[in-house]
């Protein structure tokens, strides 16, 4: 793994006499880029909750005659990157079970850090599970919980879960959207035309796609209820202090979201001109590593005063994996996926932006490749990101600590290792600054070590369930 991945996409929407399950479809489709490993939706009819799910990306799992058959005016939609149980069948999204109050459908992104004691105290008081992840001990929990109605359960549940959760959950008749009171994971809210229905989505550019405006984001620690008397908000448990994540704005998410106030667009670019003060280099262009690295290019290149080129094109219909049977097949996944604009690079001393550096092996193929074959005099390469040195416990699927390039090694062996003529990262102090006075509502445990909330002693990763 070369990039930190994804953690999932979730959707939900009520609205009465629209085509809920296309406009699922649509939504989960903006939020592909959250999670490639599975997608499902559930729809509910105010009687019942209907569902389908499958392996793959959105556009593989359904097809016209599925979603012609889903009937109902509430939905929820869950696409996967799994951060807590394997990529199996069974661990799809959305989770639809029957209680004693009647049916429910759960989409959650996340990761609980309790998963294991939660998911032990409840199996030695009978629960059964039918999949590995974290996500079904929620389910449990609001089962258990339910005796004094769903509104409460979902309240007792909070109080009993640690770590990073933003949920949207289905009842017949009911759209709930949750999140964690430190707001790890993002999730908004919008609304269609004049008051047609109601969205909620990980992220605002799905809001976009469905047509919905954006109404504002779900805060830390609120429970939202949609129904046919409209929008009822809860605030449940509270947090000293906020902890949005700082790798949705590096890496993560789309650039034309809106997320807990700051435009991602804006955000990277800044980032790229912070990155251009902290680290002049003499250079004739500046390229980014597509897509994720482009924001900020551009941001270096404005602050610079270097001209910007895109000089890596990116094959935009690969499939989320390929075959590499062979070494020699393996070192043209790179190709795959990228390929020089020799005309422009030859000759040329470049600074190449991306967001992070994980392993480093992509990178090291990069410069390899520009050097050798496209006669680059210098390669700089600039990350908008600090050294990330550190495991997520909070839902993205972080490689161990000894597989994290910069917990291994100083800087200037990993520049040696890469190929590259100069290296530098974004500062944490430099990253911070963009967000201005809010600076401190951010987890940076990936860079820095300080948790939010307490991880666990031991772990066996996302399949610590199994």
């Amino acid at each position: 793994m070369d990039k930190l991945r994804e953690e999932c996409g979730i959707f939900g929407i009520y609205a009465p006499g629209k085509d809920v399950a296309r406009l699922t479809y649509y939504g989960l489709y903006a939020l592909q880029h959250r999670g490639q490993e599975s997608a499902g939706i559930a729809v509910a009819d105010g009687r019942t909750i209907s569902l389908y799910k499958g392996m793959g990306l959105v556009a593989e799992v359904f097809s016209g005659r599925q979603l012609d058959s889903f009937q109902g005016y509430l939905a929820v939609g869950h696409v996967r990157y799994s951060t807590t149980g394997a990529s199996q069948p069974i661990n799809a999204q959305p989770l639809v079970f029957r209680y004693w109050g009647g049916m429910l459908g759960l989409a959650h992104n996340g990761n609980l850090t309790n998963a294991n004691e939660l998911r032990d105290s409840l199996a030695s008081a009978g629960s059964v599970f039918q999949t590995t992840t974290d996500s079904e001990i929620i389910v449990n929990l609001i089962a258990r919980y339910s005796q004094t109605g769903l509104v409460d359960a979902i309240k007792k549940c909070m109080i009993s879960l640690a770590g990073a959760y933003s949920l949207v959950i289905l009842t017949e008749d009911k759209l709930l959207a949750v999140r964690d009171p430190h707001g790890f994971r993002p999730l908004c809210l919008g609304i269609l035309g004049d008051r047609q229905g109601y969205v909620v989505a990980s992220e605002s550019c799905a809001l976009d796609t469905v047509g919905a405006h954006f109404i504002r984001d779900v805060l830390p620690g609120e429970m939202i209820i949609i129904d046919k008397d409209g929008i009822t908000s809860l605030q449940g448990q509270h947090s000293a202090k906020c902890a949005h994540c700082i790798f949705e704005y590096i890496y993560f998410a789309r650039p034309d979201s809106y997320m807990d106030g700051f435009h991602v667009n804006r955000v990277r670019r800044l980032m790229g001109r912070r990155l251009a003060q902290e680290y002049p280099v003499q250079a004739d262009l500046v390229i980014p590593v597509p897509d994720s690295g482009i924001s900020a290019a551009r941001g270096y290149a404005e602050g610079s005063g270097i001209p910007f080129e895109e000089g890596l094109m990116k094959n935009r219909y690969i499939g989320r994996t390929f075959i590499q049977p062979t070494q020699n097949m393996r070192d043209l996944g790179v190709r795959l996926k990228l390929n020089p604009v020799r005309e422009i690079l030859a000759g040329k001393t470049i600074v190449m932006v991306d967001d992070s550096l994980v392993r480093g092996t992509t990178s090291s193929k990069i410069v390899r490749m520009l050097k050798d074959e496209c006669g680059v005099k210098e390669v700089h390469l600039i990350l908008s990101s600090p050294p990330v040195m550190h495991s997520c416990y909070y839902g993205i699927d972080t490689s161990n600590e000894e597989e994290l390039i910069a917990a291994r090694k100083p800087l200037e062996e990993i520049r040696q290792f890469i190929g590259a003529d100069g290296l530098h990262y974004l500062s944490i102090e430099g990253l911070l600054s963009v967000f201005g006075e809010r600076r401190d509502d951010f987890c940076t445990a990936c860079f820095s070590g300080d948790y939010p909330v307490a991880i666990p002693k031991s772990t066996a990763g996302k399949y610590s369930l199994e």
